[in-house]
């Protein structure tokens, strides 16, 4: 623990990684804060940095539930918090077979297969794709983000491609965004505890990045709250692009 807290490189790593990540629950961007495991990741384990992570997260999700309180699409919750309970339940189930290279491959695939397809629709069709409420699509996402969300903290790219092809408001996908990943966030904490990850050396960790946490996460907020949906959508599209670009990169790393 000492060594950890007193070593340069950690905060260099970590408090980019905070921040990034508290912009993201804010609502900026939708996917930046996918960089917050893989930074951390260069001077510790990827598990280690989740755990430590983990509690973060939690307190960030307090912030955005209280900045974006009242804000929120109830259908879409309803459609998609079941999906993720049974996603962390398998992902619990399987942590020790599924390894992160998988679970990168897999999502930044993905990631990339729906930003290019929102191209080809824009570029055919000049405009936006709106899609309606699919309460199957819905809980297919939300299984694969609440089991991405366990396994490695990548739970946004997954439900991103269910809730931005529905064109809701800004202010209400970000607020919606940030009841589902509080709820998720929290259940896995759970399971998180009894794999034992929450040992003393995390927990403090977490302890003092947690200041940086909710600033982060309102600047992200207070950015979103003056953005126009016609930046807003293009930046968090290009946003899950680059997180597909750097999931596929790693994951490719990984195998090599």
């Amino acid at each position: 623990m000492q060594l950890l807290l007193v070593d340069p490189w950690f905060y260099a790593a970590a408090v980019p990684a905070v921040l990034l990540v508290g912009l993201s629950k804010g609502g900026l961007g939708g996917g930046v804060g996918f960089v917050g495991v893989p930074l951390m990741a260069l001077v510790m384990p990827p598990v280690q940095a989740a755990a430590i992570l983990l509690p973060i997260l939690c307190l960030m999700d307090v912030a955005a539930l209280w900045t974006w309180r009242g804000v929120y699409d109830r259908r879409t919750l309803i459609d998609t918090l079941p999906g993720s309970i049974a996603g962390i339940g398998i992902g619990w189930l399987f942590a020790a077979m599924v390894t992160e290279e998988m679970v990168r491959l897999i999502i930044g695939t993905i990631a990339l297969a729906f930003v290019l397809r929102w191209l080809y629709l824009r570029l055919r069709h000049g405009a936006e794709h709106t899609a309606k409420p699919n309460r199957a699509a819905a809980a297919v996402w939300g299984a694969i983000a609440g089991f991405t969300s366990f396994v490695a903290h990548l739970g946004g790219p997954p439900f991103q491609i269910y809730t931005l092809p529905l064109r809701l408001d800004p202010k209400i996908l970000s607020g919606t965004t940030a009841i589902f990943f509080a709820v998720t966030n929290a259940l896995k904490l759970v399971p998180y505890f009894a794999l034992g990850q929450f040992d003393t050396t995390n927990l403090t960790a977490s302890l003092v990045l947690m200041p940086l946490a909710p600033l982060a996460t309102l600047a992200g907020a207070w950015i979103v709250r003056r953005m126009h949906p016609e930046i807003f959508y293009p930046l968090t599209y290009a946003t899950v692009a680059m997180v597909g670009v750097k999931l596929l990169w790693d994951s490719l790393a990984g195998v090599l």
